[in-house]
């Protein structure tokens, strides 16, 4: 009977075990990915003077992907709404961060094209990056991006919070998290 209790007792012990291992920290905590509750993949490309830049390097804030292109009409008539979201939100304080700001990823092969749109569209934010191959952009690739304009807004943790917000969207998302 102590022989038949003691295989049962371990019987338990490797099926609790099997059990965590299965519903644990890994099966609960977010994967790299492109959808919201991912991880955003990690984008390290060249500003336009050439320094490397890494979307970790943003961590802590709240941040938008955002996929455009000089030559691209619907991107630079979105333009305006980025603008004015960093604007109002680059200094703000939010659930899920400290600050707003832009991690635009250009699709150019023309840099001197991609460098007078960030000044004729009024781009401040200090993260421009692009890797000047176009559709075959590395970036592009690793997002899955088959259109532009499109972005993710991911939290201070890296985690995607939304996706394709333009126009009044982005706003009402970024108004979603503002500490209150």
């Amino acid at each position: 009977m102590n022989k038949s209790l003691f295989l049962s007792f371990i019987t338990l012990i490797i099926f609790q075990a099997g059990t965590y291992a299965q519903t644990g920290a890994t099966a609960t905590s977010p994967k790299i990915g492109l959808a919201v509750g991912d991880i955003a993949p990690e984008l390290k490309f060249k500003n336009p003077e050439g320094v490397e830049m890494a979307l970790s390097s943003l961590k802590g804030k709240i941040v938008l992907i955002d996929f455009w292109a000089s030559w691209c009409r619907p991107c630079r008539m979105e333009n305006p709404n980025v603008v004015a979201a960093y604007n109002k939100y680059k200094d703000a304080n939010f659930t899920r961060g400290k600050g707003f700001t832009v991690f635009g990823v250009s699709l150019d092969q023309n840099g001197q094209g991609w460098k007078n749109a960030i000044i004729q569209d009024g781009l401040i934010w200090d993260t421009h990056v692009s890797d000047l191959m176009g559709w075959n952009s590395a970036a592009a690739a690793m997002y899955g991006v088959r259109g532009i304009p499109t972005n993710w807004l991911i939290d201070g943790k890296g985690i995607i919070i939304g996706q394709n917000l333009r126009g009044p969207a982005l706003e009402q998302a970024i108004d979603q998290i503002i500490a209150k």
